[in-house]
């Protein structure tokens, strides 16, 4: 992995670590927002909370199974964006009449782009990237020399 990759890497999931390690401090909060959700069972699920925000970034920063931790990843974000942050629930989130309802918007749409760069870790990470296989260091057929893209071709 190159330092850019792993930079990259490390900016996309910084926040979760730092939000699991919140929520322990903050406990009581935590529960009260975990509470919050219809699903209930609020300690579970801030206990699962708590787990997946702390192990794994690791998981894809230290490039462990990196794929399915950040499909993990993903979908928690997901489950937050629509169990923690209904916009939709306050009337006037766009025009500015309610400053909570826009607080939640944007929280839900940060959590969608969290999702895409999360994707994109599960896309590089399992060759389904555009250019995945150069970026691996292997050269894909249209890269080839031509020679070589025609015995390619000639192969069984």
């Amino acid at each position: 992995m190159t330092g850019l990759a792993l930079l990259a890497r490390v900016c996309l999931v910084i926040l979760f670590p730092f939000s699991g390690l919140d929520k322990i401090v903050h406990w009581n909060t935590a529960m009260k927002q975990a509470a919050s959700s219809p699903l209930g069972g609020a300690r579970a699920m801030l206990v699962a909370g708590i787990v997946i925000e702390l192990s794994m970034p690791a998981c894809i920063v230290f490039g462990w199974h990196p794929a399915i931790a950040a499909l993990v990843l993903a979908v928690f974000c997901v489950a937050t964006a629509i169990l923690f942050h209904p916009f939709w629930n306050f009337p006037g989130f766009w025009s500015g009449t309610s400053p909570e309802g826009a607080a939640h918007f944007w929280d839900f749409l940060k959590n969608f782009g969290l999702v895409g760069g999360l994707l994109l870790v599960v896309m590089a990470t399992t060759g389904t990237a555009p250019g995945a296989h150069a970026a691996h260091g292997v050269a894909s057929p249209s890269h080839a020399p031509v020679a070589a893209r025609r015995n390619m071709d000639r192969a069984p």
